[in-house]
């Protein structure tokens, strides 16, 4: 540890621990005679290259001994390759160390590497904004606010995107396609920045409404959670009053004015939205979400995807994979089912083979189909709760009895759900031979096959993919008005390709089309199956 320190030129006291031997040669000790032997065979391994040899005598450059003797050009490479974070701490260092930390070029590097600058800084360093403070003032503090955040906007929720674009830190809201062009791309408005234009801090601005920038705030409430403020709300208004800004709202929201839509229900939908939404124009509050990890088994790339939701318009929702279970969770939601709730709950281990085109047109043989599989799913729960019950009814004798009986009625009970039970579609836990089928079949999808709606079924897109890959069971949540008496009723589940899945809802005779979010999404990913299974159950307490 000794020579480490030496080499390095820092130790337990700022100066040169090699200077304090030197002073201190006259109160030599056993340890200092440790580390000088250490220095000489320190040196002589640096001397030894390409098997030649060099006496501490030699009359060429001398060898460095600590990093301080190290050339600045060298240093500036070696600290371009440490975090930022590391920085500061190497500035107490040395004087030395402090002054070669002021080269742009170190912390141009840092922008690049940590935050994906790929703008030419220099132009930036002329204008008299530094790297440094770049780093400092603006990318460091803001930091914890990139990546995926959903906004506590009630029912609604909705996708933030806060982003390094450019010299600004930008949050983008995501804003599905007008309905129902649910293959187009994203919108995207921004609704705040931060940057360092007039002043060598960093400044917040509002971006919502029609006058241009102004004041903001942001603070941080707690761990992966913020929220914003506008302090010039006068800026939200305009000269029309509300009824101006409905139908600008209304166009922006919904690319038509309200005369265009003829269905009465949708026209009170929208309206509501409007009067809630509006309510959070002056603040907000958002929470950190993830995107799902990718697992080798999982049945196609996990992430976000644009559907149809009837009179609700298009809404995002979040498709991950657990074990045997794909899973879609509202990103945005509406007031029937709201933002974090999980609406669709697939079972991967029970597919579903659908019969010719001709049948496949008949909905009372898709029903047929499905609701034959629902029925055995029911039945598989209703033996797990009764074995369930037994299991723990045989325990309870067994501590009264002896602890022989109990266990003989566990192992009865195991055996019997063991030959007989497969996992149902919101059960965690799955068998060995369940698992090896779901591997096999997401690892070989099959051809296409024909595929069409049944008669009777109503979908928002008339032009639908008309092959599909694979079909399974699966149930969809519905509930009335503001989340009342929610249920899971069943469906079949459509996988067209990697990048397009459907849902029929039987109940409902409606379908569903979803296509996916393609744009790229910094900052976002879960660090931990672990960290993403906590999330997704945060997402249902917010809006439950």
């Amino acid at each position: 540890m000794a020579v480490c320190a030496r080499l390095c030129g820092v130790g337990q006291s700022r100066r040169c621990r090699r200077r304090q031997r030197h002073n201190q040669q006259d109160q030599g000790s056993d340890s200092d005679m440790d580390e000088e032997e250490g220095e000489r065979i320190v040196g002589q391994r640096q001397g030894n290259v390409g098997g030649g040899s060099l006496s501490r005598t030699s009359t060429g450059p001398p060898h460095p001994q600590s990093l301080v003797e190290l050339p600045p050009e060298l240093l500036v490479e070696i600290f371009s390759l440490l975090p930022g974070t590391a920085l500061p701490n190497v500035a107490l260092v040395c004087k030395k160390f402090r002054q070669i930390l002021n080269t742009e070029t170190i912390w141009r590097r840092r922008c690049i590497k940590e935050f994906g600058m790929k703008e030419d800084l220099r132009k930036m360093e002329v204008g008299g904004v530094s790297s440094r403070d770049l780093y400092v003032k603006l990318l460091h503090p803001y930091r914890h606010i990139l990546g995926l955040w959903q906004p506590d906007i009630g029912p609604y929720g909705g996708l933030l995107n806060v982003v390094v674009d450019g010299m600004f830190i930008i949050g983008w809201m995501y804003l599905p396609p007008h309905d129902p062009r649910v293959e187009d791309p994203m919108r995207r408005r921004p609704l705040f920045r931060i940057h360092m234009w007039e002043s060598k801090k960093a400044t917040v601005e509002c971006m919502y409404g029609h006058k241009g920038p102004h004041k903001g705030d942001i603070q941080t409430v707690k761990k992966d959670e913020f929220s914003t403020k506008c302090n010039q709300t006068d800026h939200h208004r305009m000269p029309g009053g509300r009824q101006e800004e409905f139908r600008t709202w209304l166009e922006e929201e919904w690319g038509r004015t309200l005369e265009e839509i003829f269905h009465e229900h949708m026209q009170e939908l929208i309206l509501m939205k409007f009067i809630y939404t509006s309510q959070y124009d002056n603040c907000l509050t958002y929470r950190r979400i993830y995107l799902p990890p990718l697992m080798p088994s999982d049945l196609l790339q996990p992430g976000l995807f644009k559907g149809t939701y009837g009179s609700h318009g298009l809404e995002i929702v979040m498709l991950s994979f657990h074990g045997t279970s794909a899973r879609a969770t509202k990103l945005t939601g509406d007031p029937n089912v709201p933002a974090g709730q999980l609406t669709l709950d697939v079972d991967l281990s029970r597919p579903v083979v659908l019969p010719d085109l001709e049948q496949q047109r008949q909905i009372e043989e898709l029903s047929r189909l499905v609701l034959g599989v629902h029925e055995e799913v029911q039945r598989e729960v209703e033996q797990q709760a009764k074995g369930g019950s037994a299991a723990v009814s045989g325990a309870a004798v067994g501590a009264c009895g002896g602890a022989g009986g109990g266990t003989e009625a566990m192992d009865v009970d195991h055996g019997a759900c063991s030959d007989g039970c497969q996992p149902g579609p919101s059960s965690s836990s799955s068998s060995s031979t369940s698992t090896t089928t779901t591997t096999t079949t997401t690892t070989n999808l099959p051809e296409a096959q024909p595929f069409v709606l049944p008669l009777g079924v109503m979908a928002r897109n008339e032009v639908y993919p008309r092959t599909c890959r694979k079909c399974f069971y699966g149930t969809g949540l519905i509930a009335g008005h503001g989340f009342t008496s929610p249920e899971r009723t069943p469906g079949l589940f459509v996988l067209f390709d990697e990048d397009r899945f459907g849902f029929i809802w039987l109940e409902l005779k409606s379908f569903s089309l979803y296509s996916r979010l393609t744009d790229h999404l910094a900052h976002a990913h879960a660090p931990n199956m672990e960290r993403f299974e906590a999330m997704l159950q945060n997402m249902q307490s917010w809006t439950s």
